[in-house]
């Protein structure tokens, strides 16, 4: 994929805006979870230490365009980043909220965090006025927000644009570039066999990447619903689990098209003890019992893969040469309906092929089960590494393939 690293640039004495996915969850004040920022840390430094006065903008959470609020403010992470950016620093962060009308004064070494830019009217719009106001402030503008690259915002794309049209440099930062880089080796080039894993409650959720995973993939893994759509596809009973019983015939087209593995044993629980206002909470006390797919019951709940089966089903992934991984395969968050998802999540770890993997609950399991230091590449992006999958084109990346 072509376009424009930061890291080929020369930045001295320039002044560089860079989009990051800043949008962490906060309580009373502190940042409580951290991994998106700590992503963020080796552009940022990156850019110091080529000599530029850096400017740092980013969404967070949802509020309403042109009422700040409090909550939402990025005074929290301002603080985050004068502490952990540290030495590189020549000042502490500011955190600048009048920056549309008043500029963003920075001198070379100094970072600078604009304001919630959704608290500005016409960012979710793409408005092509206020993406010319971020252009305004900078020389270089650094895309690194690979979460947010399949929304054509005002802070994304439309600052792209304005920066070409006032004949200025557009680069991907450090974590952007990762994030394509490995992406592209995984569904442009990827070495074979390549096997995916795909989970989740619904086949309708994941289509789009289910029919273009099965153009470049030898095996499929599908677990959750999802699995439980195929195997009703296939015949079996899937009792009271959860399943589109509309997409029989689809999942029955995508199984012509690539091997989808599936299970042979699967953990149930009856329904008549889960309470579904309190689903896993409920689950921690239901019974798990393994049974053949050939043996599941009218009350069975299909709640994960039976460690026989994912035994199975982990020999494949550690034959595979690339493996993208999007989703459990069970309800991992219980212990007794986990297993199947720590099996396979092992045999990621364990494999030497090249695996990448996204998706919240992915990111999750990886976490719960510690195998992070087995996994080719962990993507910080939840609907832009799925679009991607999908074979979407992100409009901040197109924007940046273009200026390239």
């Amino acid at each position: 994929m072509n376009f424009l690293r930061m890291s080929e640039l020369n930045l001295t004495d320039k002044v560089v805006l860079i989009r990051e996915d800043l949008n962490v969850p906060i309580k009373d004040g502190k940042v409580t979870s951290d991994a998106r920022l700590q992503a963020s840390l080796p552009t940022i430094k990156m850019a110091l230490e080529k000599g530029a006065a850096v400017i740092v903008c980013s969404h967070l959470g949802r509020p309403t365009e042109g009422s700040p609020e409090a909550i939402y403010s990025l005074a929290p992470v301002a603080d985050y980043l004068t502490d952990k950016l540290g030495s590189p620093l020549s000042a502490p962060v500011r955190l600048n909220s009048d920056y549309l009308t008043q500029g963003a004064s920075v001198k070379s070494g100094e970072v600078v965090l604009l304001e919630n830019v959704r608290f500005n009217d016409g960012e979710k719009k793409n408005d092509a006025t206020l993406a010319k106001k971020y252009a305004d402030l900078c020389d270089v503008f650094v895309m690194d927000a690979f979460g947010t690259a399949h929304r054509a915002q005002a802070s994304t794309e439309g600052v792209t644009q304005a920066m070409r049209q006032a004949d200025k440099t557009v680069c991907a930062g450090l974590l952007l570039a990762a994030e394509l880089d490995a992406l592209s080796l995984a569904l442009e080039t990827p070495a074979q066999p390549m096997l995916a894993i795909v989970g989740g409650s619904k086949v309708s959720t994941k289509l789009e990447v289910l029919h273009s995973l099965a153009e470049v993939c030898t095996q499929i893994i599908v677990g959750g619903g999802i699995a439980n759509t195929f195997l009703a596809a296939q015949g079996h009973s899937v009792g009271a689990s959860l399943y589109e019983a509309d997409l029989l015939d689809t999942a029955r087209d995508i199984m012509t098209k690539t091997e989808i593995l599936l299970p042979e044993y699967v953990v149930v629980a009856d329904k008549n003890d889960i309470d579904f206002a309190d689903f896993t909470g409920s689950l921690q006390k239901a019974v798990a019992t393994i049974k053949s797919v050939d043996a599941v019951g009218d009350n069975d709940m299909i709640l994960d893969i039976a460690p026989e089966s994912a035994k199975q089903l982990a020999e494949a992934i550690i034959n595979a040469k690339t493996i993208l991984w999007n989703g459990p395969v069970g309800v991992f968050e219980v212990d007794a309906f986990g297993q199947g998802t720590q099996i396979l999540a092992t045999a990621v770890k364990d494999s030497d092929g090249f695996s990448i993997a996204g998706g919240g609950d992915t990111l999750a399991a990886i976490d719960k089960y510690q195998v992070a230091d087995g996994v080719s590449y962990m993507s910080t992006g939840g609907g832009a590494f799925l679009e991607f999958v999908e074979g979407k084109v992100l409009p901040a990346v197109a924007a940046l393939q273009t200026e390239a």
